[in-house]
């Protein structure tokens, strides 16, 4: 008997079935059967149906003889489901990667409710992702499993069935089922959320819920929206059937009063000769279930007051008149921030004709370079968290201020010790004010305090594309720190690549660039090329990459400090793994199914998986699936702390593995999607000729390098040598000070150099040759013997 049992109704949906089919059959867990409905569709969709029952033995197909609408059909496929659970999915909709297996992780750790509810995100045929804003009531926070009556607010959430899996036994044993017509979800979800003796939540987005353009059924005017009243009238039925359920009714028939009004607003719905009859009947229902005294804000009841009073002309003309008001409100919101935006740039011109502070430095470092997560709410530049690849075109956004950190951050750390003359401050936003430590002051972006410092500060230093309301004085110096090695196509390298340039505007990146008075390099590679992509007057000092020097002063102590705080297990392997971004991908994903890796790999290996989002809103990262031996990093704020608490990096074309290498540790390589990626973003190094490390070509591979012990042997070794002579002849501890003496102190000759292998950075943690024991084949490739302990492949030529 399967865990789940995915049911798919399908009409009219044959170009988005494939889709739908494949995010289902596709997902990292297999225990289960796939019910698909043919709802008598006239299109195509019977025959994908049957194409994929061919191919696939879990595709269960059922072909309805005549069109019996999505509930009718749900039920069709309930009837001959066998899996514990059942999952419903909407045929133009899709599962998420690695959503079964969070789904039955969360299951398996709430003890098997009635039902577990999950999120979803809406995706826009622009290619928009945006999660459900009602995200807060799905926390995983508390006790668990429990009733409705312990968080009622679930009721609050989006009444349909595809944001729930429900144990098929208590779906039988309540005699639920769907009723014909629209909104059959209502009395669907209602009783069973009511009936349901165990609940848990998970707070994690499994279903991305398609917006089309048109063509949707709730979109499309028609009278059978009126269906409403009779899908209403099932639940009331249904909480009269039981005096229990009577403290719901006040809920209930304010969740009621305000679907009728969005019914009834909505001109997507109603025709124009049915609006009076819906009123009617809305009048009608109000009137029959009206609870007296139920808690509502005062609009709301006048919404409803005017609904069950059938007053549609005043509610007509009270509509825009609200939204007349909401009108006049922006405008006056509009209106105050211009006054203060009007008198903020008076207070920057003032201040630009005093006189510059020769004795203060401001530094800020934007969030997408300094490793800071998009957790903390901040606009992000197009860049790569995971060290480099950071856009500084300055295509909009200049806000995205960081938490301390990143070269700046090393930077400020070096002006406070070397030229200590010079008071420092930092730009950051409130909610990142915690990560500023004592010494230099806190300065909120967008205050008279940080355009002061802008006007007067002698030395203004960012990693990102400088403020756009900065103008520049003479003898202020801009020191732009770059946020690491360029490996992908930087600056103007990106107009040939429009994936990766998206709305760059390369007209305001070298406007940046005129201003730049220094730029750090790490080495003789990114020297040519800032060079070459950001043409200008400056004046490049190649002096290493500063945010490295924490490598060489961190010690044993505070390795194991630093493991301890990411429960990282005693006697593991801990694996950091960080992807580079896919510009060309709208939705983002691991290349690695880390789920498999770390079950082929054995429990002595642990990954610390970082995702990377982009620089809208929208560009969230890849989700990291909820399994044992994973742990989710892509929050963390502090990106040398993650790579100090690993063991070997594991990425593909991320310059993080430049800055990891200065910390003499394996390193290996997945680049199964080379050619893509070579395509999307462009690569000024083939890295599969001067590997960091060992390559794998894919998972398999990658499976096989740590399980024969080659990501750490002496071919790996010989590899990163090379790399690190080539791309950290500087790193040695000292890059921080090193530029302050050049650029504040004028001095020409470089600190001495620490030769390669005199240098001594954090030890990594005890060396481990751990056995890895892998279970039986759990599908293709995963290759393994009959007592469960690897036996590896015939050697790979290009492995070590």
């Amino acid at each position: 008997m399967p865990r789940f049992s995915v049911i798919v109704p399908a009409h009219q949906v044959q170009e988005y079935l494939h889709a739908c089919l494949e995010s289902v059959l596709s997902q990292s867990f297999p225990d289960l059967e796939l019910i698909a409905v043919d709802d008598a569709s006239p299109d195509a969709c019977g025959d994908i149906i049957d194409e994929f029952a061919a191919r696939d033995p879990r595709v269960r197909p059922v072909h309805l003889p005549a069109n019996q609408g999505l509930g009718p059909a749900r039920n069709a496929g309930m009837s001959q489901a066998t899996g514990d659970y059942l999952v419903f999915l909407d045929g133009d909709d899709t599962l998420t990667p690695g959503a079964l297996r969070a789904i039955a992780d969360r299951l398996k750790e709430t003890g098997d409710p009635d039902v577990l509810v999950y999120d979803y995100a809406r995706t826009y045929w622009t290619g928009e992702t945006v999660r459900n804003q009602a995200a807060a009531r799905l926390t995983e926070d508390g006790p668990a499993p429990f009733r409705l009556t312990d968080r009622p607010g679930l009721l609050n959430l989006l009444m349909v069935a595809w944001n729930k899996t429900c144990r098929r036994e208590f779906v039988e044993r309540a005699g639920l089922t769907f009723p014909p017509g629209l909104y059959e979800d209502t009395p669907w979800t209602y009783p069973l959320l009511m009936r349901a003796e165990s609940i848990a939540t998970l707070d994690l987005v499994c279903v991305h819920y398609r917006q089309r353009r048109r063509g949707s059924i709730l979109g499309t005017p028609s009278e059978r929206h009126l269906d409403v009243f009779a899908q209403y009238d099932r639940v009331f039925a249904f909480l009269e059937s039981d005096p229990e359920l009577a403290r719901w009714r006040p809920v209930l028939f304010r969740r009621m009063a305000d679907h009728l009004a969005v019914v009834f607003s909505r001109r997507d719905r109603l025709p124009r000769g049915v609006r009076a009859e819906f009123l009617r009947r809305a009048r009608a229902h109000l009137r029959r279930y009206h609870v007296p005294g139920a808690p509502a804000p005062l609009p709301v009841r006048l919404r409803h007051g005017l609904l069950r009073l059938g007053l549609h002309r005043t509610y007509r003309a009270l509509r825009p008149a609200s939204a007349g008001c909401r009108r006049v409100l922006r405008i006056g919101v509009k209106a105050l921030r211009a006054v203060r935006s009007g008198v903020l740039r008076l207070h920057y011109r003032t201040q630009r004709l005093l006189p510059l502070r020769a004795d203060r430095a401001l530094f800020a470092a934007h969030a997408a370079h300094a490793g800071q997560a998009a957790h903390a709410g901040q606009v992000t530049h197009a860049g790569q968290a995971n060290g480099g690849h950071g856009d500084r075109s300055g295509h909009g956004g200049y806000g995205g201020y960081g938490g301390y950190g990143c070269n700046p951050g090393a930077l400020e750390e070096a002006f406070r010790s070397v030229v200590p003359r010079i008071r420092t401050a930092w730009v950051a936003a409130p909610a990142l004010h915690h990560t500023v430590p004592p010494g230099p002051s806190r300065v909120s972006p967008g205050t008279a305090r940080h355009l002061t410092e802008l006007a007067r500060a002698k030395y203004l230093v960012d990693n990102a594309p400088f403020d756009p309301r900065l103008v520049k004085r003479r003898g202020q110096v801009l020191v732009q720190t770059q946020a690491g090695t360029p490996l992908g196509h930087e600056g103007l390298d990106r107009q040939e690549r429009p994936a990766a340039a998206r709305s760059t505007d390369f007209a305001a990146l070298l406007r940046d660039v005129d201003r730049w008075d220094h730029v750090l390099s790490a080495n003789r590679h990114s020297t040519l090329t800032w060079q070459r992509v950001h043409p200008g007057g400056y004046t490049v000092v190649e002096c290493g990459q500063p945010r490295t020097d924490v490598f060489h002063r961190a010690t044993a102590a505070d390795v194991a400090r630093l493991r301890d705080g990411l429960g990282i297990p005693e006697d593991t392997v801990a694996i950091l793994y960080a992807p580079a971004r896919r510009d060309h991908r709208r939705t983002q994903r691991f290349p690695l199914d880390l789920e498999r890796v770390v079950r082929r790999l054995g429990p002595r290996f642990v990954v610390l998986a970082r995702g990377e989002a982009g620089p809208g809103a929208a560009d969230a990262p890849p989700p990291v699936p909820r399994a044992a031996r994973v742990i989710d990093v892509t929050a963390h704020p502090r990106l040398p702390s993650l790579c100090l608490a690993s063991d070997v990096l594991v990425t593909d074309y991320a310059p993080l593995m430049v800055d990891y290498a200065v910390l003499d540790r394996p390193i290996v390589l997945h680049t199964e999607d080379h050619q893509a990626y070579e395509a999307a973003r462009g690569l000024y190094i083939d890295l599969r000729a001067v590997p960091p490390g060992v390559s794998a070509r894919d998972e398999d591979e990658l499976i096989d390098v740590f399980a024969t012990g080659h990501w750490c042997g002496s071919r790996a070794a010989q590899l990163r040598s090379a790399f690190r002579e080539r791309f950290c002849p500087w790193d040695d501890g000292h890059a921080a000070e090193r530029a302050v003496r050049r650029i504040v102190l004028g001095e020409r000759a470089p600190l001495p150099v620490v030769p390669l292998d005199a240098r001594h950075p954090a030890p990594a943690p005890p060396a481990r040759t751990p056995l890895v024991t892998l279970p039986g084949p759990a599908g293709p490739g995963d290759a393994a013997s009959a007592s469960g302990v690897f036996r590896p492949r015939p050697p790979l030529s290009d492995l070590c």
